[in-house]
């Protein structure tokens, strides 16, 4: 350390003024290590002095006045208020050993741990183990009991310091070193609480020397804190010592502690408050979500109602598709968003008993149960959905199928058809012989066969005409008109064929005649005929060629009979494509039963193992939660299983497969099961958390919440997780209460279930239970203390005034109390009077806000 070469100001130490002409980074190093410990040095001088003075003793040298102990057992007695052991008077080592090892013990006995410090050292006059002993007892006797709103010390210390500044727009408490630079801080606390002594509105930022002169001085003169440290060696300092200036504020804390009272009625105002509006806004989250879940199912309810079909198969399954995203994509969050809403409701009922706050009652048509309700509508249209598309799926097949087998008859007709007409038509029989007759005969008789034959097509065509009527067929129009055109070329087809038949029937019977003719012309001219029959027999192998139209024919036939030979092999390949696909159906079957017939009963289990957890009692509450966590994060994981089965079901929709037996488990049971167990989870984890939360606001112990739940769960005989009426009855005459089938009994228990039974539901739950065996000894805030904490901030006056609400809370809670407050009516108000009795009475239900 620097030698001293001069002296500056008047605060008893010396100060290295080579400091202020350091030339390189190893001396300013060395300098502000310096400064800093004169800066704690001479604060830590003149808060022992601000004691010993009550005492008519000060000390001039911190490390050597301390020496024999006698004025550091002074010092104890003075801070503490308490007689120490009677000290040595000897001037020997020995003795002095002796007194400071009492100051030593007598700080110890107030349970602060002195880590290294000896009495030796501090005989000896070591410094820093001097100043490290006093500030331990800075910390112990002038900053430990500092707490707001169970904070630490330092951290109370500075919440204080940030709410009493709060108001002051260019004050930002952050810490206890560079925040207090500008001496700002300092005038803020003197201004806050004694505003006549300091011209607040006169300081500026940019001056920071006459800012903390300023305010030292004001509080050595007016508030009996004495000059701890100079203005010069803040501002001159980057970054002033942290113990110097908590050692200083705190004596401003302590010169206010005239105003504890206010603090202490502010707190318990800003507490109450706190509980209010950390309700109100879990009040309006629940409204919140309330409304958009319900906003959306009925936004989703009738697109689930909507059965106007589609008219082809890929329509179809896009909406199921679109179904499909629905469950997997839409609907999940809101399953979680319902859960939450439950909990939700729970954990603000809890905490509005606990804080003896009246039960919330949500909006009209926004209850828990008109959740459930819409729900249930939703799950029910939801469920009839998905059986629709399906039939309407399984129809659509249907259709296809028959548009399909209708098309293929009707093009099949049609092809035979083609040219019948003409044919029919022709007149060739008009010049035909009576041989040529008698073969076109023949040849119309096997037509007329085969147009028999053809009947069954054409009333196959119109059956399946009408079975696509019937079954709504969007192309219906188109096949009717194709099945009338069929019906009606048959109708014309029928004509024809009679009417030629007709004729041919004529033509033989005139030429039978013409040739009975020519028998009598031969038998009358038998050399003619003679010569006749020797052409005859030369024309009977050109009369081979004559029957060629029946060797075409029965080549025709032949061809007919290629043509099915070929459609043959067509049809083993379209049996063996439906065989691979029955084949892969099966695989998807077993496919998705082998997983699901293993994630159906692992859901299960968990269900069971989440309700002997909560009802079993093995451990704390703290243990439960820590088993359930586990178990939640187990489900989760398991979460990636379950997205492999939908897409295993999907493949399944996709190939049109509606029955699995290979197992009990559709997708629609995986999927309500896979909601319900994470929902269960999460309301299980909610039920501990607001036992541990009623269990620690109301100073349950564990064996109480062990014996409450013992009597609930032995009554509890269906596990349900709720009592009736009578079984709650029950056990409470086995706790011991005293309700007997009597009037005054009846009137009692009725009294009870109004309180764990607001809703009249009929069910006691093992929460309310708790909280009802729990809520007579609470010690709980109440609108009389509330009522007097403001009566305190108001200076005793009937009503308060907006500008005192706004010096003594912070400014949210402030303006919180200013925009609900009634104006002040008694006779005794003045202008701008705010009534807070009323609004006192309102935080707890007993009127309105």
């Amino acid at each position: 350390m620097p030698a001293p070469v001069g002296r500056l100001r008047s605060c008893s130490r010396w100060f290295p003024l080579a400091c202020l002409h350091a030339s390189n980074a190893r001396q300013s190093k060395a300098c502000y290590t310096y400064c800093m410990y004169t800066m704690v040095q001479c604060t830590f001088t003149a808060w022992c002095n601000s004691h010993l003075r009550k005492a008519g003793t000060q000390i001039e040298n911190i490390e050597e006045d301390f020496r024999d102990g006698l004025k550091l057992m002074l010092l104890l007695e003075v801070i503490s208020g308490e007689r120490l052991a009677k000290p040595e008077r000897g001037k020997m080592r020995v003795h002095k050993i002796s007194n400071v090892n009492k100051a030593l013990d007598f700080i110890a006995s107030k349970g602060v741990k002195l880590v290294s410090i000896g009495a030796e050292e501090i005989v000896d006059g070591n410094a820093k183990m001097t100043l490290g002993m006093i500030w331990t007892i800075i910390l112990r006797f002038a900053i430990q009991d500092i707490s707001v709103e169970e904070t630490s010390a330092k951290e109370g210390l500075l919440l204080w310091c940030q709410r009493k500044t709060a108001p002051y727009k260019n004050v930002n408490i952050q810490n206890f070193h560079i925040s207090w630079k500008d001496g700002l801080g300092f005038c803020a606390l003197i201004h806050r609480h004694r505003p006549e002594l300091i011209d607040y509105g006169k300081l500026r930022k940019d001056d920071p020397m006459t800012n903390l002169n300023t305010a030292f001085d004001v509080a050595e003169k007016y508030l009996d804190i004495p000059k701890m440290l100079d203005a010069e060696d803040i501002v001159g300092t980057a970054r002033p010592d942290e113990k110097a200036i908590m050692t200083y504020v705190s004596s401003f804390y302590h010169a206010f502690s005239g105003a504890q009272k206010a603090e202490t009625a502010a707190n318990r105002i800003c507490k109450v408050l706190a509980v209010n509006q950390e309700n109100e806004q879990l009040m309006e989250d629940y409204e919140k979500l309330a409304s958009d879940l319900l906003e959306w199912i009925r936004r989703t309810i009738p697109w689930l109602e909507n059965r106007m079909p589609e008219n082809t198969m890929q329509a179809m399954q896009q909406k199921l598709e679109d179904f499909r995203d629905y469950r997997r994509l839409h609907k999940p969050p809101k399953v979680q968003e319902k859960c939450q809403l439950e909990i939700n409701f729970n954990t603000l009922q809890t905490k509005l008993r606990l804080s003896n706050r009246p039960a919330f009652m949500p909006s009209e048509g926004k209850m828990v149960s008109d959740i459930n309700n819409a729900w249930g509508n939703l799950e029910g249209a939801e469920k009839g959905y998905e059986e629709w598309l399906l039939n309407e799926i399984r129809r659509l097949e249907r259709l296809d199928h028959l548009a399909e087998k209708f098309r293929q008859k009707a093009a099949i007709h049609e092809a035979w058809t083609e040219g019948k007409e003409d044919m029919l038509q022709k007149r060739d029989y008009e010049t035909a012989s009576l041989s040529e007759i008698k073969a076109l005969l023949k040849k119309h008789e096997a037509f007329e066969s085969d147009l028999a034959a053809h009947q069954d097509r054409v009333e196959q065509i119109a059956a399946i005409a009408q079975e696509l009527n019937e079954l709504d067929y969007y192309d219906s129009p188109s096949v009717n008109a194709r099945c009338q055109r069929i019906c009606d070329q048959w109708d014309t087809l029928g004509g024809l064929t009679q009417k030629r038949s007709e004729a041919l029937q004529r033509t033989e019977k005139l030429l039978e005649t013409i040739d009975q003719l020519y028998l009598e012309f031969a038998k009358r001219a038998a050399p003619f005929n003679n010569w006749m029959e020797g052409a005859m027999e030369d024309l009977q192998d050109t009369f081979i060629v004559h029957t060629i139209e029946e060797i075409q024919s029965l080549i025709k036939t032949q061809g007919n009979t290629a043509k099915v030979r070929q459609l043959v092999p067509q049809r083993d390949q379209a049996l063996i494509e439906e065989h691979a696909r029955q084949q892969n159906n099966e695989r998807l079957r077993r496919q998705f039963a082998n997983q699901a017939n293993v994630i159906g009963p692992w859901i299960q289990t968990k269900m069971e193992e989440i309700g002997r957890i909560s009802i079993e009692m093995h451990g704390t509450l703290e243990d439960q939660l820590t088993h359930l966590r586990q178990y939640e994060k187990s489900i989760v994981n398991y979460k990636p299983k379950i997205d492999q089965l939908e897409g295993d079901h999907q493949l399944i929709q996709e190939a049109l497969i509606f029955d699995n037996k290979h197992t009990n488990y559709t997708m629609e049971h995986i999927r309500v099961g896979w909601e319900q167990l994470l929902t269960t989870i999460a309301r299980t984890i909610n039920e501990i958390e607001n036992q541990i939360l009623t269990r620690d606001a109301k100073g349950i112990s564990q064996e109480q919440l062990n014996e409450f739940r013992a009597s609930f769960n032995h009554f509890d005989r269906d596990h349900s997780g709720t009592l009736g009426a009578e079984e709650f009855k029950a056990c409470l005459i086995s706790l011991g209460f005293d309700i007997a089938n009597d009037a005054q009994g009846e009137n009692e228990f009725s009294r009870i279930m109004s309180i764990v039974d607001p809703n009249r539901m009929g069910l006691v739950t093992f929460q309310a239970f708790i909280d009802f065996m729990s809520r007579e000894t609470a010690d709980t805030d109440t609108a009389d203390q509330v009522m007097a904490s403001f009566k305190v901030l108001a200076g005793d006056k009937n009503y308060i005034l907006a500008d005192e609400l706004r010096r003594e809370l912070p400014p949210d809670q402030a303006e919180y109390c200013i925009a609900r407050m009634a104006p002040y009516t008694g006779p005794d108000g003045v202008p701008g009077a705010l009534d807070y009795m009323s609004f006192s009475t309102a935080l707890y239900g007993e009127s309105d806000l």
